[in-house]
């Protein structure tokens, strides 16, 4: 696991807009398309808006979400919201950016058919070109949290979680997280401090310490790595 530490979250954002970038060239220019899954967080707000003033190949780019509240279309908690907000200077079609099903009357009829999609999308691989990662004060990624069933899922690659802070949620799971060809974890503040060296030693106490460390780049502020 590699791991850059830089100045401040707007320098860990523009440092990871533009790996993101580098990353997407690359596997459009071997296999023709790129197949990002993007988490949420303020941190990757400002990385996403710096992100769509990328000169990339934007056609063959493909936004699939790590995870999502359940919530209407267009509140403020949902990560669609302001993934839409970030990109929306880039010069992509709607249906480019795939949301998570999470106003489906059947939350896991919903990710299984979430599920289905993602895998026509990385087929024949089943791999994502890179996943997004953040590091929750509580050790948790995505939204696989500590103590939850989700944790232990061996198939499935996207599932419908219980409730956390508030709210219901979907995800994806270690399954598919730990095939992706590049992680990418961008994680800021202090109140990750504790949580950083755990993710590092790949601490399997923590769901962060559980993803695949081979192909993963940590980029932190100063804050977090302390």
């Amino acid at each position: 696991m590699d791991v850059e530490v830089l100045p401040d979250s707007d320098a860990v954002a523009r440092r990871a807009a533009a790996f993101i970038a580098d990353a997407a060239r690359a596997a459009v220019k071997a296999r023709g398309r790129f197949v990002f899954a993007a988490s949420g967080g303020r941190t990757p707000w400002v990385m996403l808006r710096a992100l769509a003033d990328e000169d990339l190949p934007w056609e063959a780019v493909e936004i699939v979400q790590v995870d999502e509240r359940v919530a209407p279309e267009g509140h403020g908690d949902r990560n669609l919201t302001h993934l839409r907000e970030s990109l929306a200077p880039a010069p992509m079609e709607s249906g480019q950016i795939h949301p998570m099903p999470v106003e489906a009357p059947d939350l896991d009829a919903a990710a299984r058919e979430y599920a289905g999609m993602l895998e026509r999308l990385t087929a024949p691989s089943g791999r994502l070109d890179l996943a997004h990662l953040g590091l929750g004060p509580d050790g948790h990624t995505a939204s696989l949290v500590p103590g939850a069933p989700e944790l232990d899922i061996r198939e499935a690659t996207v599932a419908a979680t219980g409730v956390y802070q508030a709210r219901r949620r979907m995800t994806l799971t270690f399954p598919v997280l730990n095939k992706a060809r590049r992680i990418l974890w961008v994680v800021t503040g202090a109140d990750k401090r504790e949580m950083l060296p755990r993710l590092r030693e790949g601490d399997a106490a923590i769901p962060a310490g559980r993803v695949a460390p081979d192909a993963a780049v940590v980029m932190a502020d100063r804050a977090a790595a302390g």
